[in-house]
C-alpha cells in the first residue's frame, strides 16, 4: 500500500464504467479516499458501495454549474481536493457531412469542456495546498486521426494541448498535468460498438472484434487495469518530475 497516496482526496469522473471504474479500484487499493462522479447515480453508488472511504456524486461534467456543485459536494466530504482524474468521456461515430452541429458540440462538451470545467476546480484546491495531481485520461485519438469520430478527435487533441498549458501554467507549484492515452480497451463502449458494427455489416462477433485489435501490433484489446496503473503511477511521488506528457497505452500502435 502506497503511504503517499493514503488519506489523499482524489476526484476520479466517469467511474461507474469502464476505464474510470478501473481506476477507482487501483486508486481504491492505495487507501486513497475517493469521490467518484458520473451522470447515472445507481451504477456510480454500486461501485463506491464496493469499495473503502468512497463517495458517489451525479455530475453532469459537459455543464459548468453541475461541476461546481459536484466539487462543492465532494469537498464537504473529504475536503480538499488533491488529485484529480478525468476520465468522462463519449464517442459519437458519423462521416463528418452527416454529423449534425448536436453531435460536433455534445462531442466537444463531454471530451473537452469538462475538463476546463473540473480542471478549475480541481486547481483551485491544489493551487492553495502547493502540490497536486491531474491526470487527463485522453486517447491514442489525441495522437493521430481515426475515421468517422472527427469531433471525438478534435475534442481529444484538445485534451492534450489543454494538459501541456495546465502542465507549465503549473510547473512551478509542484502541480502535475498530464494525459493517458488509451488505445481501444476492453470496455462497455467497445462492446457497444462491436454490437453496432455486427449489426451494420453483418460481421460475426469475431470479425468485428478484429476491426478493432487490428490497429494494435500487440494484436488485442488494452486492459482497463493496464490504464489504471499507468494513471497510479502518475499519482505517485515517483513521478514528480513527469509533466505536460501524453503516455500511450496502446500496445505500439502510437510512438512518439
Amino acid at each position: 500500500m502506497s503511504v503517499a497516496l493514503a488519506e489523499q482526496h482524489i476526484v476520479v469522473t466517469g467511474a461507474s464504467q469502464g476505464i474510470g471504474a478501473a481506476i477507482a479500484d487501483a486508486l481504491a487499493g492505495q487507501d486513497a479516499r475517493l469521490s467518484l462522479m458520473a451522470r447515472r447515480l445507481p451504477p456510480l453508488q454500486e461501485k463506491a458501495s464496493q469499495l473503502p472511504h468512497a463517495q458517489a456524486i451525479s455530475v453532469d461534467v459537459s455543464q459548468s454549474d453541475s461541476v461546481a456543485q459536484a466539487f462543492q459536494q465532494a469537498r464537504q466530504g473529504f475536503g480538499p481536493v488533491d488529485i484529480l482524474v478525468n476520465s468522462a468521456g463519449q464517442v459519437h461515430s458519423a462521416p463528418l457531412q452527416r454529423m449534425n452541429d448536436d453531435d460536433w458540440h455534445r462531442m466537444i462538451a463531454v471530451n473537452l469542456d469538462s475538463l476546463f470545467y473540473c480542471c478549475r476546480e480541481a486547481l483551485a484546491d491544489m493551487r492553495k495546498s502547493g502540490s497536486g495531481r491531474i491526470v487527463n485520461i485522453a486517447s491514442t485519438a489525441a495522437l493521430k486521426g481515426y475515421n468517422y469520430v472527427a469531433a471525438y478527435c478534435a475534442a481529444k487533441h484538445g485534451a492534450l494541448g489543454l494538459t501541456r498549458a495546465l502542465a507549465l501554467e503549473n510547473v512551478t507549484q509542484k502541480i502535475t498535468v498530464n494525459a493517458v492515452c488509451p488505445g481501444y480497451t476492453e470496455t462497455e463502449l467497445i462492446q457497444n460498438a462491436i454490437q453496432t458494427l455486427m449489426e451494420k455489416t453483418g460481421r460475426d462477433a469475431a470479425c468485428a472484434r478484429a476491426e478493432f485489435t487490428r490497429s494494435n501490433p500487440q494484436g488485442r484489446l488494452i486492459d482497463p487495469a493496464e490504464v489504471a496503473a499507468t494513471v497510479v503511477w502518475l499519482c505517485s511521488p515517483e513521478a514528480g518530475s513527469i509533466t505536460g506528457q501524453a503516455i500511450a497505452v496502446a500496445g505500439g500502435e502510437v510512438m512518439h
